[in-house]
C-alpha cells in the first residue's frame, strides 16, 4: 500500500446502536457466552471497515478495536500482566483481560485515569519487578488479516513503545522506565516484522506523549526506542495528537520514521514550524478534521493549510486525516431526528467526518473538483456565524460588564469565617457529605417512567419529595451537621444543568465511550449560554423546609460543565466558560436570597481541564480563579 491520500486514525468501537456495550454487559452478567461476544466484535469490525472504505478512506485503521481499552490491549500483548492476576503465561484470555480492567474476587483492578485531556479513560500499565515480557498476542496481525480477507487493506495501529512506558507506572522503585523499554523493544520489533510479513506497508505508531513536556529521560526513551525500530519495512507513521509538538519537533523529526501525523485542529500553527525544517523526504499526515468534537469542518480554513503543505512538499507526500482517533466523536449524525435543523446542519459526527476527509483529499489535485462542496460548506459556516440561535446580544453585553471589582471578594476570609460561625452555629469540626446519594434502581425506574410519559409530573415530584425526606432523616439520625438533599431529581451533574440553560442541545444517540462499556452522551454547547430561570432553588428550599439544620445548595461549576460537554468551536473556550459562570453566579444569588446559607460548587474537572503543557498552566489557572471568584 502506497502512502494513501485519505486515512483515519481510529473509529468508534461501540457501534451505531452501542452493540458492543450490550454484548459486553451480557457476557459479564453471565447471560451470553464468549463466542457470542467474539462474533459481535467481528461483525462490528467488518461493518466499520466497510463503512470507512465506502466513505472514501483509503487507509482505514485496524487494531483500533478493543473490548475495553487500547492501552490495556498493548499491556496484554506485551505480557505486562501484574502477578496478582495469576497469569501462567501464553495468550491472555478474556477472563484475565477483564479482571485486569474490572477486578475480580481475588485481585483489584488496575488503575484508570484520563486519556490526556479527553473524557476517555485508559487502564494504566503496571511495571513490576521480575515481570516477564513476552509477545502474548497477535491481535494486531489477526485483525489486519481479518480485514484483508474482506478485501480491505488497512493500516495497523500500535501504541508506540515510548508512550506506553511513559503512560505506565512502576510498582517497585528498582524498576525504571528505561529497563521496561529495553525489555519490550524486541517484542515491538517482532510485532512489526510479523505485520510486514502479513503484507502491510505502513503502520500507524501512536506517540501522543510527544505533545507533552518531556524531560531528558523522556527524550532519551524516544531516541532509544526508534533507533531500535528503524528496519525500513514496514514504514512507520509517527502519530501525534491533542496538541503541538512544540519543543519536541526536532526530536520527532530525528527519530527517522517515514511519516509524521500532526494535529492541525488543536495546533494549526505547528505546520509552519514543521515546514521551516524542510523535511523533504518525510510523508506528512495532516489532521485537518476535528476528531473530538461534533462540528462541521470549515473547509476553507482546512484548504489553506492543505495548500501550504502541498506547495512545500508536493502532493505525493501529503495525506488528509482527522486530527486524532474518531473514538472521541459520536457515531453518525444521520441517527439524529430531533435536533434543530439549523444546529444539525452545523454538525458532523464520525461518519460525516470521514466524508470531510475524503472531500479535502480530492482537493489535493485542485479545488475545482470540490467547488460544489466548498460552496455548500461556506453557506453553512456563514449561517452559523450570523445565526440568532447562537448569538445573544444580551449575553455579549453582560460579558462586557466584567471588571476588576467582580474578581475580588468584598471581605477577606477571616472576616467571612467569623460571620459564618455566627450565622450557621456549627460545631468546631462540622460533618457533611459531598452531595448526591445513590441513584437506586427505583429512582432510575421512576425517572424513566416520567420521561416516557407513564407517570405525570405531580406523581414524579411526589416521589422525589419522599426520597429527599428519607435522605434528610437518615442524615439527621446519624448526626450530620450540614445536610444535602440527595439530588434524586438529577440525572447527571452536567446534563441536569445543561437541560435548563439556553445554548445547549442534547442528541438522541450521540454516545461516546468513556471506558469499558460505559458510554456517555455529552451535552452540546452550540450558542451563547444563559439561565432563563432558577435551576435548583425549588428542591433546595423544599429540602431546607424539612430540617432546622443548614442545607447545602449543590451546583456544578462552569469548568466542569465546559469540560464534560461538546463545546462550540466558533469562539474561545474561555469565553464560553465565562457565560456558564454567569449562569452559575445567578443561581448562587437566588439560592442565597431563598435562605440557603451553604452552597457547594463542584469542580472535579479543574485538573483535567488544564493544558497539556505546564508552561500554559499559569494563564489557565488564573482564568479559572477569576471564574470561581465571581
Amino acid at each position: 500500500m502506497s502512502f494513501a491520500k485519505t486515512a483515519n486514525l481510529g473509529f468508534p468501537r461501540m457501534g451505531g446502536q452501542r452493540e458492543l456495550k450490550f454484548a459486553l454487559e451480557s457476557y459479564w452478567g453471565g447471560k451470553s457466552e464468549e463466542a457470542s461476544l467474539l462474533k459481535t466484535a467481528q461483525n462490528l469490525r467488518a461493518d466499520h471497515w466497510k463503512l470507512q472504505r465506502e466513505a472514501g478512506i483509503e487507509a482505514p485503521p485496524s487494531n483500533d478495536f478493543s473490548f475495553y481499552d487500547q492501552v490495556l490491549d498493548m499491556a496484554t500483548t506485551l505480557g505486562a500482566v501484574p502477578s496478582r492476576f495469576l497469569h501462567a503465561g501464553g495468550p491472555v484470555d478474556l477472563k484475565t483481560y477483564f479482571a485486569m480492567a474490572r477486578g475480580s474476587k481475588n485481585a483489584t483492578a488496575m488503575e484508570m485515569t484520563k486519556w490526556f485531556d479527553t473524557n476517555y479513560h485508559y487502564v494504566v500499565p503496571e511495571f513490576e519487578r521480575g515481570m516477564k515480557y513476552q509477545l502474548h498476542s497477535a491481535k494486531a496481525v489477526d485483525e489486519y488479516l481479518e480485514a484483508k480477507a474482506l478485501g480491505i487493506e488497512t493500516r495497523p495501529v500500535l501504541l508506540g513503545p515510548a508512550s506506553f512506558v511513559l503512560l505506565g507506572k512502576s510498582t517497585d522503585a528498582s524498576v525504571d522506565r528505561s529497563q521496561v523499554l529495553q525489555a519490550i523493544l524486541p517484542l515491538y520489533q517482532e510485532l512489526l516484522s510479523r505485520l510486514g510479513a502479513a503484507g502491510t506497508d505502513w503502520i500507524q505508531i501512536d506517540e501522543p506523549c510527544l505533545c507533552l513536556d518531556l524531560d531528558l529521560e523522556g527524550q532519551k526513551l524516544y531516541r532509544e526506542a526508534y533507533a531500535a525500530l528503524q528496519s525500513g519495512s514496514p514504514k512507520l507513521l509517527l502519530t501525534t495528537y491533542f496538541g503541538e509538538l512544540g519543543t519536541n519537533l526536532d526530536l520527532a523529526l530525528s527519530l527517522g520514521t517515514a511519516g509524521l501525523h500532526i494535529d492541525l485542529v488543536r495546533a494549526p500553527q505547528q505546520l509552519a514550524a514543521l515546514l521551516t525544517k524542510k523535511p523533504s523526504r518525510l510523508y506528512l499526515s495532516l489532521g485537518l478534521v476535528d476528531g473530538r468534537n461534533v462540528w462541521r469542518t470549515d473547509l476553507a480554513k482546512a484548504m489553506a493549510l492543505l495548500e501550504r503543505a502541498t506547495a512545500a512538499l508536493g502532493v505525493e507526500q501529503i495525506q488528509v486525516a482527522p486530527s486524532c482517533s474518531l473514538l472521541h466523536a459520536p457515531f453518525d449524525l444521520d441517527s439524529e431526528s430531533k435536533l434543530n435543523a439549523s444546529v444539525r446542519g452545523w454538525m458532523a459526527f464520525a461518519k460525516q467526518k470521514l466524508a470531510e476527509v475524503a472531500v479535502l483529499a480530492r482537493a489535493i489535485e485542485g479545488k475545482g473538483s470540490i467547488q460544489k462542496e466548498l460552496d455548500e460548506n461556506a453557506r453553512l459556516i456563514a449561517s452559523r456565524t450570523s445565526s440568532s440561535l447562537i448569538h445573544k446580544p444580551e449575553v455579549e453585553k453582560r460579558l462586557a460588564t466584567i471588571d476588576e471589582s467582580m474578581l475580588r471578594r468584598n471581605s477577606p476570609y477571616p472576616v467571612r469565617r467569623e460571620q459564618q460561625v455566627i450565622a450557621l452555629g456549627l460545631p468546631l469540626f462540622p460533618t457533611t457529605t459531598i452531595g448526591s446519594f445513590p441513584q437506586t434502581a427505583e429512582v432510575r425506574k421512576t425517572r424513566a417512567a416520567f420521561r416516557h410519559g407513564k407517570i405525570d409530573q405531580q406523581a414524579y415530584e411526589l416521589f422525589v419529595e419522599e426520597e429527599t425526606e428519607r435522605c434528610i432523616r437518615f442524615q439527621e439520625k446519624i448526626g450530620i451537621d450540614v445536610l444535602v438533599h440527595g439530588e434524586f431529581e438529577r440525572n447527571d451533574m452536567v446534563e441536569y444543568f445543561g437541560e435548563q440553560l439556553e445554548g445547549f442541545v442534547f442528541s438522541e444517540n450521540g454516545w461516546v465511550q468513556s471506558y469499558g462499556s460505559r458510554c456517555v452522551k455529552p451535552p452540546i454547547i452550540y450558542g451563547d449560554v444563559s439561565r432563563p430561570e432558577p435551576m435548583t432553588v425549588r428542591w433546595s428550599t423544599y429540602a431546607q423546609s424539612l430540617s432546622k439544620l443548614p442545607m447545602k445548595g449543590m451546583l456544578t461549576g462552569p469548568v466542569t460543565i465546559l469540560q464534560w460537554s461538546f463545546v462550540r468551536d466558533d469562539q474561545p473556550r474561555s469565553r464560553t466558560c465565562q457565560q456558564i459562570a454567569f449562569a452559575i453566579r445567578d443561581e448562587v444569588v437566588d439560592l442565597e436570597a431563598a435562605g440557603i446559607k451553604v452552597i457547594q460548587i463542584d469542580e472535579p474537572a479543574i485538573r483535567e481541564g488544564l493544558p497539556l503543557r505546564r508552561a500554559d498552566w499559569p494563564a489557565d489557572a488564573a482564568r479559572q480563579r477569576r471564574l470561581l471568584t465571581w
